[in-house]
């Protein structure tokens, strides 16, 4: 009997004959397989057939407690995480420790340049003991007497302190709280341009000499006062040579040997509204010093009480007043001060008096005029219906105050449009500078502050994304460029910005070099007539500026050209800060209202669910 072929190789035959048993037969047939498995090698196939399926190793997991992974998973990424942090970790030893060149900073942009020049100027101006960090060589202590010898009857006897007016060595109280405010608010406004230019400490610095000498000109520990110093020092030239002062004599500062008189106001309220604001806008620029800023806010709330219950101008009866800073009124200095009172303390009572349609008409909103529009150290309307403008686009009061800020929104924007050259609210000189004090001398400090209002406002707009009177991208800057250099004569008129400034600056101190030598009262004349360039370079300084045809006469005795004012520069520090670094750095849209509470009170916690 024959069966099928032997998969192995061989036949399968049953020999009937065999005497072997069953048993014996399986047995060498297993046998001979196995010796053929051992001569020859099998295929994959065969191999599944003889052994079946091998026996698998058993795996070994790790419990991470939200997730099972295989343990051989497991350790391969805890060594890849360590392997990775070892490499970074030399990497960054490796970065840190071999020598490499730094990428430089940008360059600071020109507006940025002058800043840090601008603000040199306040220390030229300083009076009083001077602090070791003045930076300014030539200048030392001065008028460390002021004060104590006058006759006028005030009860105040420490007036030593404070900043001279210009290049004389008066101190006008006046423009000098306008210098002031105009800095506290560029520095709410723009304290990350500050912090970016590595000014914002200095800034501060500045501010802070001015509001302590003001401390000292009433009784700022009391609720209300009768008196206030509105000046020291005099500049009234009718006395002739025999009356000597800060007119009629030509001296350093440092060697002031005559005597300084003090002039006092009991009925002076543009002059109390507009310390008032400068103390009220210096506290916000404060208000993490809590004590001095509760300190300056006291004071300007004695001094806005004064301002109201005492009625009149600081310039009647004051000579010197009237003929160098006379103030046209009071009313504007209540809306510009009132807004600064409501964003010192939050009180809603000086916001309902700043924002009054009567006193709006009082201080010439309505009527318009000449110098409607025009910012400066006597008309203050502009800058207060810039600040309430503020409250409307940020905070949005509504009743009773929509109409009134609706309608300064709306005379600030068209203020602002004003200033283009297509308008012609003003004129412009050949050389492109707007004329907004209509061709009179002295024209760069309103420019300034226009330069500082309208960049402002343009950054309020972007910043509240409220669409509005938006008259071009680039009309803020071009009349300081002017300032800087871009104008017919190619002559920067702040002194030491370029290659090409005023030499011969209308100042005393600059004008007279420091060589121990006391010139008396007319001794300093030799210096003042001199033809030569002035041995001191007042760094910063922005002088009056030129006349409407362009025109400049460097000459030290034209002060109408050359001489310099602390209001003018502080317009100038505002606008140059706007202006500079990074325009997409935004204003500080928060720090001005942080006294003022919310607008609207807390809803009520709703009902209680109903149950029938």
């Amino acid at each position: 009997m024959y069966g099928r072929g032997d998969p192995w190789g061989g036949p399968l035959e049953i020999n009937p004959a065999d005497s072997a048993t069953d048993d014996d037969r399986s047995h060498d047939q297993f046998d001979k397989a196995a010796s053929r498995f051992s001569s020859k090698s099998l295929n994959e196939t065969q191999q599944s057939w003889l052994l079946g399926p091998g026996e698998q190793k058993k795996k070994r997991y790790v419990d991470l407690g939200c997730v099972i992974v295989s343990r051989k998973i497991f350790i391969w990424t805890v060594g890849s995480i360590l392997a990775a942090a070892f490499v970074v970790g030399i990497i960054m030893v490796i970065v840190k420790n071999v020598p490499h060149r730094h990428k430089p900073l940008p360059p600071p942009d020109n507006y940025t340049i002058a800043l840090h020049k601008a603000l040199m100027f306040f220390h030229a101006q300083k009076s009083g003991k001077l602090p070791r960090h003045n930076n300014v060589s030539w200048r030392g202590n001065s008028c460390l007497n002021d004060g104590k010898s006058d006759k006028s009857g005030a009860v105040l006897k420490d007036l030593v302190g404070g900043y001279y007016d210009a290049g004389d060595a008066i101190k006008f109280h006046f423009p000098k709280a306008f210098a002031m405010t105009m800095l506290s608010w560029s520095v709410i406004e723009y304290s990350a341009k500050y912090e970016a230019a590595g000014e914002l400490n200095h800034v501060k610095e500045i501010i802070k000499w001015g509001t302590d000498y003001f401390l000292k000109t009433f009784n700022s520990t009391a609720d209300s006062i009768s008196q206030l110093v509105a000046q020291v020092g005099k500049g009234d030239t009718s006395g002739g040579p025999g009356d000597p002062n800060d007119h009629t004599c030509w001296m350093r500062p440092e060697d002031i040997d005559y005597e300084r008189p003090v002039t006092i106001c009991s009925g002076c309220s543009d002059l109390a509204a507009e310390m008032a604001a400068a103390l009220a806008s210096a506290s916000i620029v404060f208000k993490d010093n809590k004590v001095y800023s509760k300190k300056l806010v006291h004071g300007a709330e004695t001094l806005w009480k004064f301002s109201r219950d005492h009625r009149g101008s600081y310039s009647s009866g004051n000579a010197d007043a009237a003929t160098f800073y006379n103030s046209s009124m009071y009313w504007d200095e209540f809306v510009w001060g009132g807004a600064w009172m409501y964003y010192a303390t939050g009180n809603q009572s000086y916001l309902y008096l700043a924002s009054h349609p009567t006193l709006a008409k009082h201080a010439g909103a309505f009527w318009g005029g000449p110098d409607y529009g025009v910012l400066s150290w006597d008309n203050k309307l502009t800058g207060g219906q810039v600040l309430l403008t503020r409250l409307r686009l940020f905070l949005s009061p509504g009743y009773p105050y929509e109409n009134i800020l609706k309608t300064f929104h709306n005379q600030t924007s068209i203020i602002m449009c004003s200033y283009l050259p297509y308008f012609t609210s003003f004129n412009r000189t050949r050389g492109g500078l707007i004329q907004l004090n209509h061709g009179r001398p002295q024209p760069l400090q309103y420019v300034v502050n226009a330069a500082f209002l309208a960049t402002l406002y343009s950054d309020y707009l972007d910043a509240a994304d409220t669409p509005g009177w938006y008259c071009g991208p680039n009309f803020y800057s071009t009349d300081i460029n002017y300032i800087l250099g871009k104008n017919p004569r190619r002559m920067s008129y702040v002194v030491g910005y370029g290659n090409h400034y005023p030499k011969h600056v209308h100042h005393r101190g600059a004008s007279i070099p420091k060589n121990k030598i006391k010139y008396n009262c007319k001794g300093g004349y030799k210096w003042r007539d001199s033809k030569k360039p002035n041995p001191n370079t007042i760094i910063g300084a922005m002088v009056a500026g030129p006349d409407k045809h362009d025109g400049f006469h460097d000459v030290r005795t034209n002060y109408n050209f050359t001489e310099p004012t602390i209001a003018g520069n502080a317009g100038l520090v505002a606008a140059l800060v706007a202006l500079s670094g990074d325009r997409t750095t935004k204003i500080d849209k928060n720090t001005i209202f942080s006294a003022v509470p919310p607008m609207f009170p807390t809803p009520p916690p709703p009902p209680a669910p109903w149950k029938p």
